[in-house]
């Protein structure tokens, strides 16, 4: 992997931003675009899409889109002790949430805060975590006054506090926010490489806002954008720590080649051009089924139809404050993207939308 990659990855997952509040990484993706495509365009919701327009009015319309927030937390209530109540933005296990640090974001400024835990001398009698959001959090306030005093209202957010590093033998990165800076980095990173190719289709690439709470952004975007085709260009969850036999989302792997999951079904023709394409360009791929969605799960459904598909990469431990991730999958999905951009003229996006 180039050093230019690195600090970019390393940029993007360092940056923060959950659902509802990307701003930040939204102003950062916009920038890393904009020189690569001749329209940036901002949605209502927060959405970042750069367009390559075609001069052809036949040419169809492709969308290839990651999405910009991560998961975290939000302040629901400051406690009479200045300890703060929250709520999940995203899935979150429970066994993992106490005793790390994050970073309280609030309009006056960003605050270094502890996630709550319960030391092994105290835990004979103590209460037993059930849910997520019944861990408190602890910016080192003393009352409910002191912490308005300093900014935190309900509302503000609560990110993970993490470096970005490489392993030690460069395989792997570990960092937060994989899921999905990963699409985030992809999508820069192909524009660039595309910046000088005529392309055969419209292209609308990008990021869209609130995946990590329901899908929310990819619905306005598919209106707003209405296209023939759509990518979502996101990191699923590894299932390899105890053998790869009969579990999907295996690191070091290839870039993963989503089949099914709960809220969508690769069409056949589709399927059949993904395959098609890695293998013409010799990019290592696995199949893949998963047990959650992404952003293809909603747009597919859109309008009157939009056939969807995923270009992704496994991630360990994902929704958590470290992700590892393998560099080798990370090239193979960036380059299936820039090869899926290339070919989809029309009449191949007319194949794939006959459905024969």
């Amino acid at each position: 992997m180039e050093e230019k990659t690195f600090q970019q990855i390393k940029k993007l997952t360092e940056l923060a931003g959950t659902s509802g509040a990307e701003n930040e990484v939204a102003n950062y993706f916009a920038s890393q675009i904009a020189p690569s495509v001749d329209e940036v365009i901002r949605g209502r919701l927060g959405g970042v899409f750069g367009v390559r327009k075609n001069p052809e009015p036949a040419a169809p319309r492709i969308m290839v889109a990651a999405h910009l927030d991560e998961v975290g937390f939000m302040v629901v209530r400051i406690n009479a002790n200045g300890l703060l109540a929250v709520e999940p933005l995203g899935g979150w296990n429970p066994l993992v949430v106490s005793a790390q640090r994050f970073i309280l974001k609030t309009k006056a400024g960003d605050y270094p805060a502890v996630s709550s835990s319960i030391p092994p001398h105290l835990l004979t009698g103590a209460p037993t975590l059930k849910a997520v959001n019944e861990v408190l959090f602890d910016a080192g306030f003393s009352t409910r006054t002191e912490a308005e005093q300093y900014g935190v209202r309900p509302g503000d957010t609560l990110v993970p506090d993490v470096a970005t590093v490489k392993t030690a033998n460069g395989k792997n990165i570990i960092s937060k926010a994989w899921d999905d800076r990963f699409g985030c980095t992809a999508i820069i990173e192909a524009l660039a490489e595309l910046k000088e190719s005529k392309l055969p289709n419209t292209l609308i690439a990008g990021a869209n806002v609130q995946e990590e709470v329901g899908l929310r952004g990819s619905r306005t975007s598919a209106h707003e954008f209405q296209p023939d085709l759509f990518f979502a260009v996101d990191c699923s969850a590894a299932d390899d720590l105890y053998g790869t036999a009969k579990t999907f989302g295996h690191l070091g792997e290839g870039f993963l080649l989503r089949i099914m999951d709960p809220g969508m079904l690769l069409s056949k023709s589709m399927r059949e051009f993904l395959l098609d394409t890695a293998e013409t360009h010799h990019i290592p791929y696995q199949y893949f089924v998963s047990k959650g969605n992404t952003d293809a799960s909603a747009v597919h459904t859109m309008l009157s139809g939009i056939p969807s598909a995923v270009i992704g990469v496994a991630g360990r431990y994902i929704h958590t404050h470290q992700t590892m991730f393998s560099i080798r999958d990370y090239e193979a999905a960036r380059e299936m993207l820039v090869q899926v951009i290339r070919a989809l003229d029309r009449s191949t996006v007319d194949t794939i939308l006959e459905q024969k």
